[in-house]
């Protein structure tokens, strides 16, 4: 017989954080490595300019266990006016399956509302199933490419509509919020 015992569930806490900081740059470097492994070309996260995730324009978030060890990351900057753009979404491979995406997704899509942002578009690859499951749950549809010599048989452009009071605060499931600057 099989006796089920309660889980714990996983604690970590969301922070801002700069775009360049080593606990940042340690975690989009690793997304990196694993979408070059899977598609054998990947956007370089250094190729994007910090300033672009600094509010207003723009935020970066990470989550790190109680221990502070980063878990996940991502950010949102402006696309076009009131239009943010999810980037670097990711969760360290130890840290998936307890809805750290899901939590991480909804931090950068209230910020965003804060930031009267109405609307988020991001872009994934066809072969992160998890993703696009995480994306299409959270109410994201498919859209054209909105960038450039993307190509459609590796990359999907989804978008959502943010709708006040939609927040993603109250839904939290696990973990916190706990704004601080980091620099």
């Amino acid at each position: 017989m099989t006796d089920l015992l309660p889980i714990a569930a996983p604690a970590w806490t969301i922070v801002t954080a700069v775009y360049d900081s080593p606990a940042a740059r340690g975690l989009t470097d690793a997304l990196y490595r694993e979408q070059a492994a899977i598609y054998g070309t990947a956007d370089d996260p250094a190729a994007t300019p910090p300033h672009e995730f600094r509010p207003p324009h723009g935020r970066f978030l990470i989550a790190t266990s109680p221990d502070g060890i980063p878990l996940a990351c991502g950010g949102w900057r402006t696309a076009s006016p009131g239009t943010a753009e999810i980037k670097r979404m990711y969760v360290s491979p130890a840290a998936r399956g307890h809805g750290l995406g899901h939590q991480m997704l909804n931090a950068l899509e209230e910020d965003a509302r804060q930031h009267r942002m109405t609307k988020a578009i991001l872009e994934t690859g066809v072969d992160n199933r998890d993703a696009l499951a995480l994306y299409t749950r959270a109410g994201y549809a498919r859209i054209q490419s909105y960038v450039t010599g993307r190509n459609p048989q590796i990359n999907r452009a989804l978008s959502k509509q943010l709708l006040k009071g939609a927040g993603g605060r109250g839904q939290l499931l696990d973990g916190r919020i706990a704004p601080c600057l980091v620099r």
